[in-house]
């Protein structure tokens, strides 16, 4: 595995089977938002298949947590799931993956996938949002006007503190 990563991402879920169809929906969407749409099939079916072992494996009373991260590093996007049970699951057998004991206790299952052809994690564009208000603000119309005394008096209240000035 390549140390250098460029972009990340990830999402924290319960090993029980709810968590395969979750993360398939995580990575779609993250793939997504990182304009890598041509790689979201086989990166959804490697993540569900990662995740598959790891509830496979879990304990079926005490499930424990699962940590499901995409990583671009170098020229792959890699899959990996951490938890204190996971297991490679046998048709990632081939590829590029591998299992860790990790020092802090736990394990981490990971597969890395190439990069579309001539393309590098730092080439990947960081998602960007459009500023917008939310549809509650937008019923109330324009920005109200709020009186910086009123905020200063509502910031000590909660125990911030306000310079005193000479009356």
């Amino acid at each position: 595995m390549n140390a250098q990563t460029e972009q990340v991402d990830d999402i924290r879920l319960v090993a029980l089977p709810t968590a395969i169809n979750v993360a398939d929906m995580f990575v779609r969407f993250s793939l997504g938002e990182w304009r890598l749409t041509s790689m979201r099939d086989e990166a959804a079916q490697t993540a569900r298949r990662l995740v598959a072992a790891a509830v496979e494996v879990a304990e079926r009373g005490i499930p424990g947590f699962l940590l499901v991260r995409l990583r671009l590093t170098g020229t792959y996007l890699v899959v990996e799931v951490e938890g204190d049970r996971v297991a490679m699951p046998p048709e990632l057998a081939n590829a590029r993956a591998g299992l860790v004991d990790l020092t802090a206790g736990g394990h981490l299952a990971w597969c890395e996938l190439a990069l579309p052809s001539g393309m590098n994690a730092s080439a990947v564009p960081l998602p960007r949002r459009e500023p917008r208000r939310s549809p509650a603000a937008e019923r109330l119309g324009d920005e109200p006007e709020v009186d910086p005394e009123v905020i200063q008096r509502i910031l000590y209240g909660l125990g911030g503190s306000v310079p005193h000035r000479p009356e």
